[in-house]
């Protein structure tokens, strides 16, 4: 039995002689392996190897410079390198544009970020200080950018569609007058009120908007053989119109203005 024990005793060491060099083997293919993972990221990494240098804007803008677009990417607080740079953080950085109704960002190898941007089209004038797309829905531009008049609407928060869509029909109605709107407003308590292109207000009330619309049309058409200027027409009745006249005050004031 002793025999047997001095047996194993003396062949374990023997394997474990033959096994240590494929350890030191294995161990140092785990250590290079890892340092090689360690230093490709480092240079992936390193803004100072593949810098995002070079920026291609492409759409039709008008409103939306190449410097609009580069103060909207300084927003950030690293452009990044080519292989770091998440594309969905530019996006959302130049979409802080107000002019920017969508963009595509792609990085194309390899350093160079390619942007088309589409810019909103407006259609209106929100409440003096916004403009309309022409679906209606809000975005927060300078007015002073437009290139062009547009008319003024007016309205609760939330209204936009609502005031957009009767000044389209609106419009429709009173072009065979070969007048246009300037301003349409709807007050806080669903009265209509609009302002046409001779300076004449149409006063339309809560109801009924699109008769009263129709008995304005029906009544201008006489009226405007009448050689004295209106003032203001208020349609807030079931049949017939209030019609207000301009004083001679307020007709030589406006001949000053003008």
């Amino acid at each position: 039995m002793n025999k047997a024990v001095n047996f194993v005793s003396n062949i374990e060491p023997e394997k474990i002689k033959k096994a240590l060099p494929g350890y030191v083997f294995l161990l140092t293919v785990v250590t290079l392996t890892v340092w090689l993972m360690w230093a490709t990221i480092s240079w992936m990494t390193d803004e100072q190897r593949l810098p995002l240098s070079k920026l291609i804007i492409q759409g039709e803008l008008i409103h939306v410079s190449s410097h609009d677009v580069r103060d909207a990417l300084l927003t950030l607080d690293s452009v990044g390198t080519f292989m770091t740079q998440d594309v969905d953080q530019l996006q959302a950085a130049l979409l802080s544009s107000p002019w920017i109704a969508q963009v595509s960002v792609r990085k194309q190898w390899p350093d160079t970020v390619k942007i088309f941007v589409v810019e909103h089209s407006a259609s209106a004038i929100w409440n003096d200080e916004a403009l309309l797309t022409p679906s209606g829905d809000v975005f927060n531009a300078k007015v002073s950018d437009l290139l062009e008049n547009k008319v003024a609407l007016y309205g609760p928060e939330g209204s936009s569609q609502e005031v957009l869509a009767f000044w389209r029909q609106a419009q429709e109605q009173i072009a065979s007058l070969e007048l246009e709107i300037e301003s349409l407003a709807l007050s806080e308590r669903q009265a209509w009120q609009m302002t046409l292109s001779n300076g004449v207000r149409l006063k339309l009330g809560r109801d009924a908007r699109e008769e009263r619309l129709v008995r304005f049309i029906e009544l201008y058409q006489r009226l405007d053989t009448v050689d004295r200027p209106i003032d203001y027409i208020d349609l807030r009745y079931d049949t017939g119109a209030a019609v207000g006249w301009k004083s001679d005050q307020n007709i030589a004031q406006e001949s000053v203005n003008e």
